[in-house]
């Protein structure tokens, strides 16, 4: 009989309890686990402090209101949450995951479960945003949002599908694309191009995930005197961009140096909002 891989033996926060292991389950009946229906957060953690806590926040709420779940743990108790799972895995620079779904049907009033789990940095860096040789492909594909595609769900195959495919190709992202032609975000991260020295990034209105880092890169742009465009982007129209970069909360701001096996020319424009992103500290917004 093969062998059953290992659970991670890392200590989670479940509904107000520290447990480690297999010992960190989550009801079957659960709506989250049943039917995938639930909300995430992935928070970069620098020195112990989660950067831009409160537009995650802020993000995770609306979405708990808009899709009608019920009232989840607050941003208080999530933040004592991640602060005693920091402490208990004894992590200073990592990844968190705030998740919380719609619980278990049938009580009244229903009540949301919510845990929280983080892991080293290292072991969530691309190569690519490691080393400055980040690359990405263009997923096969055809892929729509849909009306849930500006909350962070739980639901979340077409995503992981199209993650695998980079995989597959040593690539560290994949870029989705509409039936249509239309590029619209990466698996795990929004898209910005440099063409003809506007920077250009798919639109909201699109249905894309309003990403955390997204919104602070494109604050950024107006900051350097280069703000971005909201606008389709074709695929042939980044397949002949001056430069191509990522966007997501743990990467931060990541320059491509190869696109579908194509280099990229240029990273210039890329590399100096990576230095603001950094310079300008989101951790200094947590108390």
């Amino acid at each position: 009989m093969p062998r059953r891989a290992p659970l991670p033996a890392r200590i989670v926060w479940i509904d107000g309890r520290l447990e480690r292991g297999e010992a960190a389950t989550l009801s079957l009946f659960d709506r989250g686990a049943r039917d995938g229906e639930g909300l995430l957060e992935t928070v970069r953690v620098h020195a112990r402090r989660p950067g831009d806590w409160e537009r995650h926040m802020e993000r995770l709420v609306l979405s708990a209101a808009e899709l009608g779940f019920p009232v989840p743990a607050g941003p208080d108790t999530l933040r004592a949450a991640l602060d005693a799972v920091l402490e208990a895995n004894d992590l200073s620079d990592a990844v968190a995951r705030l998740t919380v779904t719609r619980g278990v049907p049938g009580g009244r009033p229903t009540r949301t479960c919510a845990w929280v789990e983080a892991e080293p940095l290292a072991a969530r860096l691309w190569s690519g945003a490691r080393n400055g040789r980040a690359s990405a492909i263009l997923s096969k594909a055809a892929f729509e949002p849909g009306s849930l595609g500006r909350h962070k769900t739980t639901s979340r195959l077409a995503y992981s599908l199209a993650r695998e495919e980079a995989r597959a190709a040593r690539a560290d992202e994949a870029l989705l694309v509409s039936a249509a032609g239309e590029v619209l975000e990466g698996a795990v991260s929004n898209v910005f191009a440099v063409i003809g020295g506007e920077i250009v990034t798919p639109p909201l209105a699109r249905g894309i995930l309003p990403g955390i880092a997204r919104r602070r890169v494109v604050e950024l742009c107006g900051a350097i005197g280069s703000p971005a465009r909201e606008r389709a982007l074709t695929r042939e129209e980044l397949a002949a961009a001056d430069e191509v970069f990522l966007t997501n909360s743990v990467q931060e701001v990541v320059p491509l140096a190869w696109l579908d096996g194509r280099k990229v020319p240029a990273r210039a424009i890329g590399d100096r909002l990576l230095e603001a992103y950094r310079r300008g500290a989101p951790w200094g917004s947590v108390a």
